[in-house]
């Protein structure tokens, strides 16, 4: 079997089980994009967290090639690509237009520009004994900087006591990918591979641990509230192979009350009044 000659076996195995999760990982936003489908709208969500995941894919893809001995890295980012691909076409096919171009931008300047910006300097300016190392830390460099949405998401759980917006399964499907990609880098000695994962493996003990904590407080609704219908929480766990970021719906299908409504809707009108008042007191004589 040519592709366990390249792997120590069980490098071979963490790389199989870091396929099979990371897969379901990315068929996580499936759901979301059946909404946009059914409704003929993005209602809200944006294009970001997938042109990033499509970076991610594309760069650890390049890096796997040029690696030569890392073919469980070229399966699951192939596919990465292609179904991240799929996302952001459904996206730009139903989003309002400015998304639409915002989103075409970003790819031209992201997915297109910069990706071919890599992809020239490393095979052009950089040596071939040097080329798999300094690609290997521009992946980790990328992988990293991607981690400063997990930790607003741990401080938004420390600030509202409530997990609405951390799910345990996706966190706990994203730990899971990094401890099998932490593996396989490990035993491949590919340090470019192991770092992120540690990282995303912290992060993803950091979530659970806070989703126990907190999974029986009740939710903050003042701080809900101040979110759009649709929250767009995005979740990042940098697992090398993926790099996963998705957004989190948590929309909430009920309807207020009668007196909630009300509520509401006095509360609109005491604000719009104060407005005029304060807008009164600003106009020139």
């Amino acid at each position: 079997m040519a592709v366990m000659n390249l792997h120590h076996p069980w490098s071979f195995t963490f790389g199989i089980l870091g396929n099979i999760v990371s897969f379901m990982v990315y068929l996580a936003p499936v759901t979301t994009f059946y909404r946009i489908y059914r409704k003929k709208s993005t209602e809200g969500f944006h294009s970001v967290p997938y042109l990033v995941a499509l970076f991610s894919a594309m760069l650890w893809f390049y890096y796997a090639l040029v690696k030569k001995d890392a073919m469980l890295l070229i399966t699951i980012n192939s596919f990465g690509c292609f179904i991240e691909i799929i996302y952001i076409l459904i996206f730009i096919f139903y989003a309002p237009t400015d998304a639409r171009k915002l989103t075409v931008k970003l790819l031209a300047l992201m997915n297109i520009g910069t990706f071919s910006l890599i992809l020239l300097v490393t095979q052009l300016a950089v040596r071939n004994e040097y080329r798999v190392p300094v690609l290997g830390w521009i992946c980790v460099a990328i992988s990293v900087s991607v981690f400063a949405s997990p930790l607003s998401i741990v401080a938004q759980v420390f600030r509202t006591k409530s997990v609405e917006f951390m799910p345990f399964t996706l966190s706990f499907f994203l730990t899971l990918s990094a401890v099998m990609w932490f593996g396989y880098g490990l035993l491949l000695k590919d340090i470019c591979i192991a770092i992120p994962n540690i990282l995303g493996f912290g992060l993803g003990l950091i979530q659970m641990v806070l989703y126990a904590i907190y999974k029986n407080y009740n939710k903050v609704v003042e701080d809900k509230n101040k979110l759009p219908e649709h929250a767009k929480n995005i979740v990042i766990l940098s697992t090398i192979a993926t790099s996963e970021v998705y957004p989190v719906d948590v929309h909430v299908d009920a309807q207020p009350d009668g007196n909630e409504a009300d509520n509401n809707k006095d509360h609109e009108q005491n604000h719009d009044h104060q407005d005029q008042e304060k807008s009164m007191d600003q106009s020139p004589v």
